[in-house]
């Protein structure tokens, strides 16, 4: 193990790092690790990367529970070319080559790194991997990851990390000057599917000729490369309402869209999580998609609290925002079949009187539909032939 480096040095260590970062030839082939997690609530970062990434061409997947698996298989029941590995050292062999990156895929409650995950990450690193880090732990503080990043010549991001507090923003009601249809992702837990649902309803949107964009509000989303969002949970709270109002003014001035979408945190009704409410407060969405997982008995993390009804997470939703659910997306985890899948979605259409889909089982024209039926303006902007 490399000796550690005196704290006094690290700040300069990590701008030094930074300056030499300019220079590196930097790639984009990446091996996410994920190891005892993937498919799994706290791999979500990684399981995100497979189903989705603009920014990095995902080799493979290191998990030694599920090697031999495909990745895309494991996750969704379709064949998508990505190996599940058992180490390092056979993702590399895999690979035929030293990819560019490693990123950590895991995204545990506590954001904090195991010493075994450490290892693995320094390992990376002195194989000539820049790391990606989405973690609350940032490694540019930790002087043992600075001195080795320095030695290989590489780089670490830690993606969480916030800007300097001059540079955050508060909010200021240019959100007001925003005037295209806003829909938010929200959700009854975190690690439901917000993510992948706003991912999916996006690329639908766009497909039927209705521009649309994608405000990202975690760590995932900026990984798989996000143009516009905010790691929400690694700000000081007095500036997180602001920062989702300057990111989806952001979006709505550069690409001048047709409708906005706001990834989701967490849950309103969440006792651990409260950036929902900045969320709403923020981007002030015209429309709510409320992921369910009817299956779920537990929050994911906290088991002592029982999952809320999609039934009582959208009432809670409309009477803290101004603002309507459009319809429920279904997490089908723990259902057995296609036909226990399709008896949720019509329970839950019949309860709530809301459209209801799983975007990854039922055709995306559906998820084009919710949104259309809440806003018919959209409708002039549909490409013909496009339906």
């Amino acid at each position: 193990m490399i000796s550690p480096v005196p704290n006094a040095d690290v700040d300069d260590l990590v701008r030094s790092a930074l300056d030499a970062a300019i220079s590196l030839p930097v790639g984009s082939t990446a091996i996410t690790y994920c190891e005892g997690q993937f498919g799994e609530q706290d791999g979500k970062t990684a399981n995100g990367l497979v189903r989705h990434s603009e920014k990095y061409e995902i080799l493979s997947v290191i998990d030694s529970r599920q090697a031999g698996a495909d990745a895309g298989m494991f996750l969704d029941g379709t064949r998508n070319g990505i190996p599940v590995l058992a180490s390092l050292a056979e993702a590399i062999a895999d690979a035929g080559f030293v990819p560019d990156y490693l990123i950590c895929g895991v995204a545990p409650a506590d954001g904090l790194l195991s010493d075994a995950q450490r290892l693995v990450l320094l390992d990376g690193i002195t194989r000539g991997m820049h790391v990606i880090n989405g973690l609350h732990e940032f490694l540019n503080d930790d002087a043992e990851f600075v001195a080795a990043a320095l030695l290989a010549g590489v780089t670490i991001t830690d993606v969480r990390r916030p800007k300097d507090k001059k540079d955050l923003h508060l909010f200021s009601g240019r959100i007001f000057d925003v005037t295209c249809p806003r829909i938010a992702v929200l959700g009854t837990d975190g690690a439901i599917g917000k993510r992948t649902t706003a991912t999916l309803l996006v690329q639908a949107l766009n497909e039927a000729g209705i521009k649309a964009v994608m405000v990202g509000t975690g760590q995932t989303t900026l990984i798989q490369g996000g143009k516009y969002g905010v790691a929400l949970d690694a700000l000081v709270p007095q500036f997180c309402s602001g920062e989702v109002e300057h990111q989806v003014v952001r979006a709505f001035e550069g690409e001048d869209p047709d409708v906005i979408v706001v990834e989701g945190q967490g849950a309103l009704s969440h006792p651990a999580y409260l950036t929902s409410g900045h969320i709403l407060r923020g981007s002030r969405p015209q429309g709510v998609i409320v992921q369910h997982a009817p299956r779920r008995e537990v929050l994911g993390d906290f088991p002592m609290v029982a999952m809320p009804t999609a039934a009582s997470e959208a009432r809670l939703i409309e009477a803290f925002a101004d603002t309507t659910v459009i319809g429920i997306t279904v997490n089908h985890e723990r259902m057995a079949d296609d036909a226990e899948i399709g008896e949720a979605i019509d329970t839950l259409q019949r309860e709530l009187g809301l459209p209801a889909t799983d975007p990854l089982t039922r055709p995306l024209d559906q998820l084009v539909d919710m949104v259309l039926q809440a806003f018919p303006e959209l409708e002039a902007r549909v490409a013909p032939g496009a339906r």
